[in-house]
This record gives structure tokens, sequence and C-alpha cells, in this order.
């Protein structure tokens, strides 16, 4: 079905033929603002020197024009040099009952046909659990790697893993020390939060060695230096990077309690992944860059021997890429990765979804890898995102300084039954469906709070305000999605005779949202945003809900009205779930 935007473009361009013997390239429509009556806005006031008239005038002549040569339009109004159309509601009932029947289908994007994205996300240190940042993070990655898809890229989902270094031997060195054999299975406890558990033993540890330390006349700098858990830590690492048997058998040990953790975390938020990578693979990669760099005058070398970048002209300062020792710093690693990456998949666009406090990084990476002369530098991208805070006093961390996934994932879940069944929405389930349901509504509204603001502002997240059945929540748009599935599955079969040729309000309304969804789509595509499908799908709702209570459906005696309320139902329905997948939230289809 042809666009109303292109009909009307169209018209337009034949208006100006005909009314000024003057051709003009596409123009832009904007929708009309909500204060004033209309569906699309042409602004005149760029084409005065060809209308030769002044702005009010030259809207109202082509307004005219349009009105009689264009059935799609079916009134205007000039506000000084703006001219906004009505669409005729023979359009909008057309586009019900053609394009509505297949809304899976319509709203699909094109924008990444025949292209490739890497998304990585969630990129966890294998010393700790997934914490409330790691949640979002992944909510984010995963979400945006699910619009691309329905924007037709193909998509990888990946995840570095930082499964070395010097944090990873302190919960070695920990559960060596004060472990006692303790294994997941014997204490009942997940697997990362075991090795969390000792990355905080060692922290207590050693605070307490630093002051006993200062006690005797160190300095605190001294005393965190000389510290023997430090050094036993550090001559850990050293064995490891060495390949001590026994050190690797611990470390493996240790990394697969948290990787079996981690996939209990990933599993219940709802995300996967296509491809991992591992930090003690990728460390050493970058190094052969470093020389490459040299060579073509893009890094300079110091007395010392270490090797930099100067990246003052672009205000990023100058940047260390290898130690005097030869050792390589995170950067290096990271353009080792960037190559190794496009060997193996050749994309088009890479987008790194990382904490804004990285910004300063991302943009030294992408530099240098353009300066290097890399193809697939144009398309890197950081999806940078802001932190998420709790009121203080809301949640208890595990650990006492960060509040980690699965206890928030558990709290959504007790929040969520409680008001589930304040509310008594739960006649006729058993316990399973109903652990089914809280487990639901509670990822939902999860999902959607954080999913709904812009990823680079800072959010404040407080669980029992994010389950709330009314206003522009998870659960809201979930017990919507479950009462239209309801209302389906108890409606009449009913024939259409003539569709009809015009509409109540509420009907336009909710068909203009409709159609909207696969501008929507492709502007989430380009912009990498979750929130625009989030914020989309919320304002769908409101005017199917206006329509619901305003309007019969299973009531409505005339059948033809019926069975556009039907469809619209229908579509509604259809379009929820599309956003819903996109945004990973699980649909609920009993409330």
């Amino acid at each position: 079905m042809t666009s109303i935007e292109s009909i009307l473009q169209q018209h337009i361009q034949k208006a100006f033929t005909a009314l000024f013997q003057k051709e003009i390239e596409e123009p832009k429509l904007e929708k009309t603002k909500p204060e004033f009556e209309g569906d699309f806005t042409l602004v005149v006031f760029p084409f005065l020197r060809l209308t030769g008239k002044g702005p009010e005038q030259s809207a109202e002549t082509i307004g005219q024009y349009l009105k009689e040569n264009c059935e799609e339009v079916s009134d205007f109004n000039v506000i000084k040099g703006f001219l906004n159309l009505s669409i005729a509601d023979s359009f909008w009932t057309n586009f019900a009952a053609t394009a509505l029947s297949r809304t899976a289908d319509f709203a699909k994007g094109q924008i990444g046909e025949g292209k490739k994205v890497m998304v990585e996300y969630s990129s966890p240190n294998t010393n700790k659990p997934l914490h409330l940042g790691h949640v979002r993070n992944n909510l984010l990655g995963y979400s945006v790697a699910r619009i691309l898809e329905y924007n037709g890229y193909e998509v990888i989902k990946a995840n570095l893993i930082n499964d070395r270094g010097i944090h990873i031997c302190k919960s070695m060195l920990a559960w060596e020390k004060f472990g006692n054999g303790e294994t997941p299975e014997s204490s009942s406890m997940k697997g990362d939060h075991l090795v969390g558990k000792y990355y905080v033993a060692f922290d207590q540890a050693y605070r307490e060695e630093t002051k006993q330390l200062m006690s005797t006349g160190l300095s605190e700098e001294e005393a965190k230096k000389q510290a023997p858990l430090l050094l036993e830590a550090q001559e850990l690492l050293r064995k490891w990077e060495a390949g001590d048997e026994a050190t690797i058998a611990t470390w493996k040990k240790m990394n697969q309690w948290v990787y079996d953790g981690f996939d209990v975390s990933y599993k219940r938020l709802g995300v996967d992944f296509d491809k991992f990578y591992y930090e003690s693979d990728t460390y050493l990669l970058g190094k052969d860059l470093v020389q490459e760099g040299l060579d073509k005058g893009v890094f300079y070398q110091k007395e010392d021997g270490s090797v930099w970048i100067d990246l003052s002209e672009y205000k990023l300062d100058q940047k260390l890429v290898l130690r005097s020792d030869g050792t390589s710093v995170y950067i290096t690693q990271d353009l080792g990765t960037a190559d190794q990456k496009f060997e193996e998949f050749g994309f088009d666009q890479s987008i790194y979804v990382v904490g804004n406090e990285q910004d300063y990084h991302f943009k030294v990476l992408f530099k240098i890898l353009e300066k290097l002369g890399r193809p697939y530098a144009e398309g890197m991208y950081h999806l940078s995102y802001g932190m998420v805070d709790l009121p203080s006093g809301k949640m208890k961390s595990r650990e006492g300084t960060v509040v980690d996934a699965d206890d928030l994932m558990d709290e959504m879940f007790k929040t969520a039954k409680e008001i589930t069944l304040e509310l008594g929405k739960t006649e006729g389930l058993d316990e399973a469906d109903l652990n089914s349901l809280f487990e639901s509504v509670g990822m939902g509204a999860l999902k959607y709070f954080l999913l709904k603001v812009d990823p680079a502002k800072r959010i404040l997240f407080d669980p029992k305000e994010t389950i709330d059945f009314q206003g522009n929540t998870g659960p809201f748009l979930q017990y919507t999605y479950a009462r239209i599935t309801s209302l389906l599955q108890n409606a009449p079969s009913v024939s259409v005779t003539a569709w009809p040729t015009s509409l109540e309000t509420q009907e336009r309304d909710l068909i203009k949202n409709l159609y909207a969804a696969p501008q929507v789509i492709e502007a989430a595509g380009k912009q990498y945003s979750p929130a625009l499908i989030a914020n989309y799908i919320y304002d769908v709702v409101k005017s199917y809900n206006r329509l619901y209570h305003d309007l019969s459906i299973l009531k409505e005696t005339d059948d033809n009205k019926k069975a556009l309320r039907l469809r619209l139902s229908e579509a509604t329905r259809e379009t929820m779930k599309a956003c819903f997948t996109m945004l990973g939230i699980p649909v609920v289809e009993r409330m």
C-alpha cells in the first residue's frame, strides 16, 4: 500500500506544476502538532520565491488545489505559513482493511536488508555476580539487537567476558585461603555468588592488613602496596600468565562456577548471545597493530620504549598504546579484538553497549581505527547509557556494595506477587500459572521501566513504582494485551458487507497510531533506541483503551462497525506483540 506521505508529496509536486508552472523536489512533510487540526503539515516558507505570493495566500492556494484534486485530503487549514492537511476517513479505513490484516508484516523494516551488525553487550567480570548496571546493559543490548533484526539486519549478539586479571586472582586467592574446598553444591549457592563472596572476603582481609601496616607507621599508599595479600594475588597473576598448571586449574574451575551462575541469570533476564569472546584469549591481541601504527606514522615511540598516539587535534590528548615493558593496555586489546571480530564476521556495523563512564575510551578507540585505515571504522558505534540508581534503603545487596541482578529479579517477583494478589486478578489460576504470571509481570515491569527511558539518561529505579496496572508501566501494557486476547477469544465471526466510510474519533486516532508503526520501528533501528518502541506502544495502548471504553465492540449492532473494531483490536494486539518481542517483554495471555 502506497504511504499517505508519498501520495501527498506527489500531489503537492503536481500542485506546483499546475498552479505556479514550477517543478519542485519531493517536499518534506511534518506531523501536524497536536494543538492544531490536521494530520500532516507542509511548511510553505521555503517555496515563496516560486509561488510569488505571501505565506498565507500560498498555503491557501495549495490547500484548495489538494482538496479538489487529491481524494485523500478531506480538508485543510492555514496557520500563517503552515498548511495543515486532514486525511480522509476513506484512506484510514482502506488502510485498516488491507495493511492491518497483516500487521506483523506491514510494520517490518528494510533499512538493514543485506547488512550485518554486531551488538556487544553484558561484558561481565568473572569475580562477582551480575549487578543492577548489568541489568540495564543486558536489556538494552538485547532489545537493540531485536529491533535491528526487525529492521532486516543480520545480527550477531556478542559478549566479551572479562575473565582474567588481578580482580579474578583476588577471588581465587581468597577461596584458596579461606574456602576449605567450598563449592556451589556444598554451599547451595549460585556459582557467581560463591565466587563473589570470596572477592568480598579478599577485600575485607586486605583492608585489615592495610590497617595493621598503617599502625606500624606506613602511609596508606605504602600499606596498600605492601599488604601480603595483594603481593600474593600479584604472584598468582604472574603464575597464571606463565601457565602454571595448578593456577590454571583453579581459574578454570572457579570461572565455570561463574559461567553456570551467569547462565541462570541470563535465562531469567531473557537475553542470549550468538558469540562469546574471552579476555583470556584476546588480551594479547593488538600488539601487531602497534608496529603497523608505528610504520604508518600513526603512533610514535618515546625514549623509554613506550608507544603513544597524539590525538590532541581531536581534543582527545595523548594516549598510551604500549607500555615501556612491552605489555599492552586495554585500548591495544580492543584494537586487536575489533580486527578479529571483523575478520570473523565482516560486519557493516559494530555497536558497543557500554556505560557512559567509557565515553572517552571509545572516542579514542574509534579514532585510532580510523587513522589506521580500518574499513570498518566508520561503522563503529558506542551506545552509551547512564547509571541506574535505587532510592536509599529500598533494597539490600548481599555484598553490601551493589544490588545484584538476582536480588533485583527476586524483588520484582515478590512485588508483582503482592500487588497482583491485592488486585485479585488471579481467579482460576493454579500455583504454577500464578508463579509464571508473577514472573512475567515482574520482569515486564523491570524491562519496560528501564527501556522506556532514553539510554543516555540516568534512571532512578523503585521496584514498587514499576508495578502498577495503571499508567506508563509494563503491567499496564500486559494487562491491556490480556484484555484484548480475552475479547478476541469471545468475539463472534462477523462478515463485512462494506467497511465504514466514516470513522469515530477514537477509531481514527487508533488507526493513525497503528499506521505509524513502520516509521517508529525504523527510527528506533537508526537511533538504537528501545525507548522509541516503548513509548510508541504506550501511545497505541492509550488510544486503544479510549476506543474500548467509549465505543461498543462485541455489543455493537452494526456488523461492519463491529468488524472494523475487531480488526483494530487484532491489529493492536499484533503490534503490541511485535513491540514486546523487540523489548524482550513477556506477553501475558490472561490476567
